[in-house]
């Protein structure tokens, strides 16, 4: 498996894996996440591929992207109350549903790691959302620790 910045090829890839992501989130919560559209059209797509500060990383295995990580760079210069950190936020993390258990997510999560560390950031950080009860459980197998918690009440 090999594990690189992602390019224009791995477009079609990416909407594909983004749309599982999504239909995760709406079967989680249909009352904040809609189905069968999509997060990002290929313009904005291809935006991010260019953004230095919003790295995407693919898994490619037998050729074919099975796994991503957006990411993005976040620093509080000048902040009132924050100190002024670089920390490398992981926006979106997906395994393909059909090569899930194969270790492609924790190679992807320490490629993360990896990169963040040597581009100096202080932490590494990520949200996940409540209902996704498996993605909790395997980022805290891979040693991360609630930082905050966001909370609701549905009136």
């Amino acid at each position: 498996m090999e594990i690189r910045r992602a390019k224009h090829c791995d477009l079609p890839a990416l909407h594909r894996l983004l749309r599982q992501v999504l239909e995760v989130h709406h079967a989680g919560r249909p009352d904040l996440f809609r189905g069968g559209t999509e997060k990002y059209t290929d313009g904005e797509l291809q935006d991010i591929l260019c953004d230095e500060t919003r790295p995407i990383f693919v898994a490619v295995q037998d050729g074919v992207t099975c796994g991503y990580a957006f990411c993005i760079f976040r620093c509080f210069p000048a902040d009132n109350i924050l100190t002024d950190i670089k920390t490398l936020y992981i926006d979106d993390l997906c395994v393909d549903e059909s090569a899930r258990g194969q270790g492609i997510g924790r190679a992807l999560y320490a490629y993360v790691h990896d990169f963040a560390k040597a581009s100096g950031c202080y932490n590494l950080t990520l949200n996940v959302w409540a209902c996704n009860e498996s993605a909790l459980r395997f980022y805290e197998a891979c040693g991360l620790k609630p930082q905050k918690i966001g909370m609701e009440t549905i009136l």
